[in-house]
């Protein structure tokens, strides 16, 4: 499927897949402002402001913008990271128009009423407060805010009960001025919809939002701090993370991360953690690794959960895994096996076609460019087991990794 990519005259980005095998599409509009470009007082605002999006516009209230798809079977939601805030909707084709005019609309004439405001504060409070109840999803906030304490990058996404109790109209509207402008922008689309449908569109709902651009994006690059922590916990089982900072999407050897971090604890169940701690010694349950890459630097995380008295031998044989991949290239039959399983992930993710739409409004956010799947196949095989040693080499150093452990409290 071709690719098409073009500007409008206020600098919003259109990316776009006609598909004219299914009989749906998906739209998402995706903008370059997230957690991390909050100013001190301005703790849990964008995510804040993604709620309050669905709350109310000059033509539509609450009601109207919560049934204009799911009437017609489709749906709509939205999500916030740390870099990212970004609308999206699924539908069949015939309702594309209704669809995509609902995304233009809050996101370009949201209101934010007060009293609606207000009743998301509470919502926000109490998944705050949810949090809580989760304690790996506590587990990965705290990790993130001990390795980057003096950064945005280090402050949760959600905000804290006080900070998000004290934002306002003039709160979200500042916010609003200053980052979602056009140029910062981009809206994306696959689905079985022509591209005369969707340049109309353009033209009369995106094309006539006045240009606006960025004075700044300043995200300086977070120092680091190694750490060891262990906290008691009430909690059943043990929860440890092991991580540090990596490369990030600026890097050209990011993909080498990609391929190095599915080997090691990917989502495939053949993953080294997996097997070698899961199958085959029965210590965890779930257990993972993860690499998330921002704009300047990346995450890198090795996830476990166990019973208490495995915790050492756990940990143990994590770093046995880690010592392999630095201590020697993989050979070439594990390197094959490695690069034909991430590219067929990748395959599979874009036969979801609304993951294959996020996936393109992210890329051409990032990198104003769209790689085919060939391209990325191509850069992917020339990826060696010198590549993926040498990446192990500088991201698993023991000195450079921290560890926090929630701990299950001693029983009196």
């Amino acid at each position: 499927m071709d690719c098409e990519q073009f500007v409008l005259t206020n600098g919003l980005r259109i990316v776009y897949i006609e598909d004219k095998t299914i009989p749906t599409v998906h739209c998402g509009l995706m903008v370059n402002a997230g957690s991390r470009d909050e100013r001190a007082k301005e703790h849990g605002l964008a995510h804040l402001i993604e709620h309050c999006l669905f709350k109310g516009t000059k033509n539509r209230r609450a009601f109207h913008i919560l049934t204009r798809l799911d009437s017609v079977g489709g749906e709509i939601n939205a999500y916030t990271t740390k870099e990212e805030t970004c609308i999206y909707s699924s539908s069949l084709s015939e309702h594309f128009d209704r669809s995509a005019e609902l995304i233009a609309d809050i996101v370009f004439h949201s209101t934010f009423p007060r009293r609606e405001i207000e009743k998301e504060k509470s919502v926000v409070i109490d998944e705050i407060n949810s949090y809580k109840e989760s304690p790996d999803e506590m587990l990965l906030d705290e990790f993130e805010s001990q390795l980057y304490p003096k950064s945005l990058l280090g402050r949760s996404i959600l905000g804290t009960k006080a900070s998000v109790s004290k934002f306002s109209e003039n709160s979200i509207a500042k916010f609003v001025d200053r980052l979602y402008t056009t140029d910062q922008m981009v809206f994306a689309v696959v689905g079985n919809v022509s591209s005369k449908k969707l340049i109309r569109f353009c033209k009369k709902h995106l094309e006539t939002i006045p240009r606006n651009s960025r004075k700044s994006i300043d995200r300086n690059t977070p120092s680091r701090a190694r750490f060891e922590i262990q906290k008691n916990k009430s909690v059943h089982q043990l929860h440890a993370i092991l991580g540090g900072s990596t490369i990030g999407l600026n890097s050209e050897k990011r993909r080498t991360m990609v391929l190095l971090n599915n080997l090691l604890g990917g989502p495939a169940l053949n993953s080294r953690l997996n097997m070698n701690i899961r199958e085959r010694m029965g210590y965890c349950y779930y257990i993972e690794s993860n690499y998330t890459p921002y704009s300047d630097t990346g995450l890198f995380q090795i996830y476990f959960g166990t019973d208490a008295k495995h915790a050492d031998r756990t940990s143990k044989l994590v770093q046995k895994e880690l010592l392999i991949l630095m201590d020697k290239p993989l050979s070439d039959k594990a390197l094959n096996a490695a690069k034909k399983q991430l590219l067929g992930q990748m395959a599979l993710s874009q036969e979801q076609r609304s993951n294959l739409m996020l996936s393109l409004a992210k890329s051409v956010l990032h990198f104003n460019r769209v790689d085919t799947y060939d391209q990325i196949q191509e850069k992917v095989n020339t990826i060696t087991g010198a590549d993926v040693q040498q990446m192990a080499i500088d991201t698993f150093q023991p000195k450079d990794l921290s560890t926090l452990i929630y701990a299950p409290r001693k029983k009196s």
